[in-house]
């Protein structure tokens, strides 16, 4: 079950993909926590930055990297509002992350559950463990809100 903590880092990462929708990007966020303190921002820039990288846990990762100088992300968990691609899921295992919480399932091309298990590939040098559903609804429903405006 998740913590009371669990769910105020998840608010956080809700509230960043709140500003990515005010930014005409798809509304999601992530944190990324060490020792229960948030390192790393991030929210869809992919628009701003005219980079199809710049997915919330790529920026997330990147953020988080620069404040602790350190591309390793040891014993650190991500709070993401959404299922990880498979671009970020392979950066969070790059990163060396330990943990990913996610909020909504994304059913087109979510690495996790929806399309694929890639987290519990053997091959990968590194094992990341996840949680899904923490403020579920909240997230699905700025998802919705937010195409459903777009396709008018």
């Amino acid at each position: 079950m998740f913590s009371d903590s669990d769910i105020a880092f998840m608010k956080e990462a809700l509230s960043l993909a709140i500003e990515a929708e005010q930014n005409q990007e798809v509304p999601v966020g992530a944190v990324i926590v060490k020792d229960n303190k948030v390192i790393g921002k991030g929210r869809n820039k992919i628009i701003f930055d005219q980079d199809i990288s710049s997915h919330a846990e790529i920026v997330a990762i990147r953020d988080a990297s620069k404040n602790i100088s350190n591309y390793r992300l040891n014993n650190c968990k991500m709070f993401v509002t959404l299922e990880p691609c498979h671009m970020c899921a392979k950066a969070i295992v790059d990163a060396r992350i330990d943990s990913v919480i996610f909020a909504a399932s994304e059913p087109k091309s979510g690495s996790l559950v929806s399309v694929d298990n890639f987290f519990e590939r053997i091959s990968l040098n590194h094992r990341v463990t996840f949680e899904m559903g923490l403020l579920e609804k909240e997230s699905s429903d700025l998802l919705k809100s937010f195409f459903k405006a777009r396709r008018g």
